[in-house]
């Protein structure tokens, strides 16, 4: 309790930095002359968007085991809540808990598939990332920097999900490099890797259906950014923001905010500045908040249902999977 509070905190104190410095009556004009068909459009993005990511859930899952399509929207949904509540995305981790407590899925499959989707989201995100950067044109040493860390972390990923005696021989240097306390940590991780991959290789259509889809989602999820940027009656030509927004997406993921709330707003108004002003880019960022407050609150009706779930059982996915909750 006492780091959400912490990350809470830092978000609200980088927030009031930001509102401090930027123009607060340029904001809300901004949001007031906004073009209300362009705002319904991209707001209304969530749904496909959720409805997408909970059909390429039910591809993930294994032969002989079957999840609904409803069901997994309900799960994606109360996960979106929980992420705005729990620390690192532990909502995700949770949505494995209740996979397993209402499939037939053991603990340990249910957070390889959760561990899969959440790694072909962050190489899609990186992959368009490339993509865009590769494209921008004036890229001082900030960018180049930004450019070379990103394809790396791209080239990375790629190994790990490719190649299984690369993400052994990673995670065995991984624990020699690291302490004791996270070494430990890091081998319920590898033991979870190691599952993820043979499930995701051992049926290859599914694999490359699973990877296209992600690479397809993460497309839209750009395209909402920018159709954000139309609505607030601004300009960046698409190829731009294909860069950048990842970029801001990825300063979200720092974790000491709360989902992301500050860093990424600062990162929109710093990346976005050759194209419009700050209170414009401020505006951006409540609208990119509002991607994951939205889903968040049509998953409420649902939490109370599966918080049952965890109140009856609190600490059995720990026990019985791989601990890596631990």
């Amino acid at each position: 309790m006492g780091r959400r509070l912490t990350s809470i905190a830092v978000s609200l104190v980088v927030l009031g930095v930001i509102y401090w410095r930027i123009d607060l009556e340029g904001l809300l004009r901004v949001l007031k002359d906004c073009d209300g068909s362009w705002m319904l459009i991209s707001l209304g993005m969530v749904i496909p968007l959720t409805g997408i990511t909970a059909w390429r859930l039910q591809q993930l899952m294994p032969r002989g085991s079957h999840l609904g399509f409803g069901e997994a929207n309900r799960l994606i949904l109360v996960a979106s809540v929980l992420n705005m509540v729990l620390p690192s995305k532990m909502g995700d981790l949770v949505k494995a808990y209740f996979m397993k407590e209402k499939g037939p899925l053991d603990g340990s499959l249910s957070l390889s598939l959760v561990l899969l989707e959440k790694t072909w989201d962050m190489l899609s995100l990186l992959l368009w990332c490339v993509f865009g950067l590769a494209l921008y044109p004036e890229k001082g040493p900030l960018f180049w920097s930004m450019t070379l860390t990103v394809t790396s972390g791209l080239g990375l990923g790629f190994l790990l999900i490719g190649f299984p005696a690369f993400a052994h021989l990673f995670f065995r240097w991984g624990q020699k490099l690291v302490p004791q306390s996270l070494g430990v940590k890091m081998a319920r991780l590898e033991a979870s890797w190691e599952e993820m991959l043979d499930f995701f290789w051992s049926d290859k259509m599914k694999a490359l259906q699973v990877a296209s889809t992600s690479v397809f989602l993460w497309f839209l999820h750009l395209l909402q950014i920018w159709l954000f940027i139309l609505a607030l009656k601004a300009w960046t030509p698409f190829w731009a923001n294909l860069a950048l927004s990842p970029l801001a997406l990825l300063a979200g993921l720092l974790p000491f905010t709360c989902a992301g709330i500050g860093t990424r707003d600062a990162a929109l108004i710093a990346f976005y500045k050759p194209f419009f002003d700050a209170p414009t880019a401020a505006a951006l960022g409540l609208l990119c908040t509002s991607r994951y407050l939205l889903p968040a609150l049509s998953g409420l009706p649902f939490l109370g249902e599966y918080l049952g779930l965890l109140r009856r059982q609190p600490r059995a996915f720990e026990k019985k999977g791989t601990g890596i909750l631990g």
